[in-house]
C-alpha cells in the first residue's frame, strides 16, 4: 500500500463522513473494486472518545486525534426548500423531492414515528439517546409558559417543520447507547473485504494528471497535525484553482478555476451561559467523575450521561411579527426576499445544551442557551498559502461583514435570554458569557438567584446602550460553527463553479468531488445530515457511470 506500485480503482482524498458513505456504499456493492481510502486523522475504530457520546466535548476541548470525526451529534435536517434552491442554480438531481428519499434510506428513526420522510432500515441510527437531562426537561416546561406564540411538534426535523419547540433526536443507538457514525456503519463494518483500504495518518498533497489532464493518482505525506477544508486546499495544490493564486506559488496550472475556495459559508454560533443547581447533572459532570461511575454504566448497559450529548430540545426559530419589530428596518429587505416565502426557513437554532464550552473550572451546574444563525449573509473564503500541504491555510469567514447578521444574533440572544431566565434550573447568569452592559442598565445579569423568574415577569427593556454591549459581545465572542461548506460549489463554471451536477470538476477528467465543499447555498441546518445525503447521492452517480448495481 506504500509502494509507488499501488494500484486502485477508486482512491478518496480524504476520510470524512461523506467519503465514507460513498466508499461503503460502492465496497458493498462490488466487492471486487481496489479502494483506497487515505485519511489524514487517525481511526476511530472503537475508540473510547468517538463512540462514547459524553465524551465529544472532552475530544473538541483537546483538538485530539479524533477531532476531524467528532461532531456533536444534533440530528437536525435542512429544510426542503434548501435543496430545491440548490437544483434552480442549474442542478437537475438536487432537489428535495430528489435527495429526501436518500435521507430515508440512510437512517433508522428510533425518535418516534416512522413516517414519509423517516426511514427504517438504514446504516444510521437516530434516537434520543439514552439519558435525558434535567435542563432539558425544563426547557419544554417553560416554552409551554413562553408568551411568544409557538407551539409543540412531535416531529421538528421532517424538512418542513419550523419554529416549533420539540425533542431533539441526535445521532445515537437506543439500543447500545453508542454514537453511530459513518466510520463504523458504513466501513469498519466491512473488515473482511481486502479491497477496501484505509491509510491513515497521511495528508493529501495533490492529485496526479497525465497530460490529458486526467486525474491518474495522488501524492500524499505521512505525520503532521489534521487539518480542515482539504477539498479546495487539494485542488489548489493539483494546479486547479484561480490563475493569480496558482501563479503567487509557483504551481502549474491545469484548470483555471476562480471558483476554488471562495462562496465560504458556515454558520455562527454564540454559547451564553447560565447556573443551575449545584446538583443538576450536565455533561460538565463527566470531568469531574473521578470514581468512574459514568463510565462504568455505560459499558454495563450503555446508558447515563455518556449515552447522551447533553442537547434534548430546541427550535428552529422564525421571526413573527412581534420579533419583526426588533429587528429594525434594515432587515425588512432580507425577509422579504429570502424568508418571507420560504416557510420552511428558520433563521436561527435556539437550544438548552446541559454543557459549557468555556474551561473544565467553571462553576458545577453551569449550562448553555446556545443560538445558531443558520443562513448568514456573510460569506468569506479559503485559500493555500504555500505548496506545503501542513502549511496553514488563510481563512477569511466574514464573520458579520454584513450589519443584517448581527440584527440576527442580537434579537437571537434577548429571545433566547428570556426564555432561559423561565426555567425551573434557573440560578443565575454567568456573568463572563453575557455582554458588559454599562453599569445601572436594566440589562445588568442576575448573577445569583434563588430560582427562575416569575413565568409572567416582564421581558427586559434595553437601551441603545445596551443594544451596543450586545453587539460588542457578538462581535467579540461569536464563532463560526465549523458547519463549513460552498468553497467547491455545484454550479455552471461561469457563475464560479467547481463542479457539475455529476461532481465533476471542471476542465480536468476521471475526478470528482463529494463533500460539503460542493453545496452551492447555505442549509439552515447542522450540516453532518447534508453530508451523509451527499454521500448517498455521489455513490448513487458514481455507481451509475461505472455499472453498478445494488447502490
Amino acid at each position: 500500500m506504500h509502494s509507488q506500485s499501488a494500484q486502485y480503482d477508486i482512491i478518496f482524498a480524504g476520510g470524512g463522513s461523506t467519503a465514507c458513505v460513498v466508499a461503503g456504499r460502492l465496497a458493498a456493492a462490488d466487492n471486487t473494486l481496489r479502494i483506497l481510502i487515505v485519511e489524514n486523522g487517525r481511526l476511530t475504530k472503537e475508540h473510547p472518545v468517538h463512540i462514547q457520546p459524553g465524551r465529544f466535548l472532552e475530544n473538541m476541548r483537546a483538538g485530539g486525534e479524533t477531532f476531524t470525526s467528532v461532531n456533536a451529534m444534533m440530528y437536525t435536517r435542512a429544510a426542503a426548500s434548501d435543496y430545491d434552491d440548490w437544483m434552480r442554480l442549474g442542478n437537475p438531481g438536487w432537489g428535495a423531492a430528489d435527495l429526501i428519499p436518500l435521507a430515508q434510506k440512510l437512517e433508522t428513526y428510533q425518535a418516534g414515528e416512522v413516517n414519509s420522510t423517516h426511514g427504517a432500515s438504514g446504516p444510521i441510527k437516530v434516537s434520543h439517546g439514552r439519558y435525558e437531562t434535567q435542563t432539558g426537561k425544563d426547557f419544554l416546561v417553560s416554552a409551554a409558559a413562553f408568551p411568544r406564540g409557538r407551539s409543540f411538534s412531535e416531529d421538528v426535523n421532517d424538512f418542513y417543520t419550523c419554529d416549533v419547540y420539540g425533542k431533539w433526536p441526535k445521532y445515537i443507538d437506543t439500543q447500545t447507547g453508542r454514537r453511530s457514525d459513518t466510520p463504523h456503519n458504513y466501513v469498519y463494518n466491512q473488515s473482511e473485504n481486502k479491497n477496501l483500504v484505509v491509510l491513515d495518518h497521511a495528508r493529501v498533497k495533490r492529485v496526479l494528471f497525465d497530460t490529458d489532464k486526467r486525474a491518474v493518482g495522488i501524492e500524499y505525506q505521512v505525520g503532521g497535525k489534521e487539518s480542515a477544508f482539504c477539498s479546495p486546499a487539494i485542488l489548489q495544490r493539483s494546479g486547479i484553482g484561480a490563475k493569480a493564486i496558482l501563479e503567487k506559488y509557483g504551481i502549474q496550472i491545469v484548470s483555471d478555476l476562480l471558483g476554488v475556495g471562495q462562496n465560504y459559508n458556515d454558520h455562527t454560533a454564540v454559547m451564553p451561559s447560565y447556573l443551575g443547581p449545584d446538583d443538576v447533572v450536565t455533561m460538565n459532570s463527566l470531568a469531574h467523575d473521578k470514581e468512574g461511575v459514568f463510565k462504568a454504566q455505560w459499558i454495563r448497559n450503555g446508558t447515563g450521561p455518556l449515552a447522551a450529548n447533553g442537547l434534548d430540545c430546541g427550535i428552529k426559530l422564525r421571526a413573527n411579527a412581534q420579533d419583526l419589530t426588533q429587528l429594525t428596518p434594515l432587515f425588512t429587505r432580507r425577509w422579504e426576499t429570502f424568508f418571507a416565502n420560504a416557510p420552511d426557513k428558520a433563521m436561527v437554532f435556539v437550544g438548552c445544551w446541559a454543557a459549557s464550552f468555556g474551561t473544565t473550572d467553571e462553576p458545577r451546574g453551569i449550562y448553555s442557551f446556545p443560538y445558531f444563525s443558520l443562513y448568514p449573509m456573510s460569506t468569506g473564503y479559503v485559500q493555500i498559502q504555500s505548496g506545503d500541504p501542513f502549511a496553514p491555510l488563510e481563512i477569511e469567514s466574514g464573520l458579520f461583514d454584513k450589519k443584517e447578521d448581527l440584527l440576527v444574533v442580537r434579537w437571537a440572544y434577548k429571545w433566547s435570554r428570556e426564555l432561559a431566565r423561565r426555567m425551573e434550573s434557573f440560578r443565575g447568569e454567568y456573568a463572563p458569557a453575557h455582554p458588559a452592559f454599562p453599569k445601572g442598565s436594566r440589562a445588568a445579569c442576575i448573577t445569583r438567584a434563588s430560582g427562575p423568574l416569575d413565568r409572567s415577569a416582564p421581558e427586559i427593556e434595553y437601551s441603545p446602550s445596551d443594544d451596543e454591549a450586545i453587539d460588542a459581545y457578538h462581535r467579540a465572542s461569536a464563532v463560526v460553527e465549523w458547519h463549513s461548506l460552498g468553497t467547491c460549489a455545484m454550479k455552471p463554471r461561469d457563475q464560479m463553479g467547481v463542479v457539475d451536477p455529476q461532481l465533476n470538476v471542471y476542465g480536468v477528467k476521471n475526478l470528482k468531488i463529494a463533500d460539503l465543499s460542493i453545496a452551492p447555498l447555505n442549509v439552515g441546518a447542522n450540516t453532518y445530515n447534508t453530508a451523509l445525503i451527499v454521500g448517498e447521492k455521489a455513490a448513487v452517480i458514481i455507481a451509475a457511470e461505472l455499472g453498478i448495481n445494488g447502490v
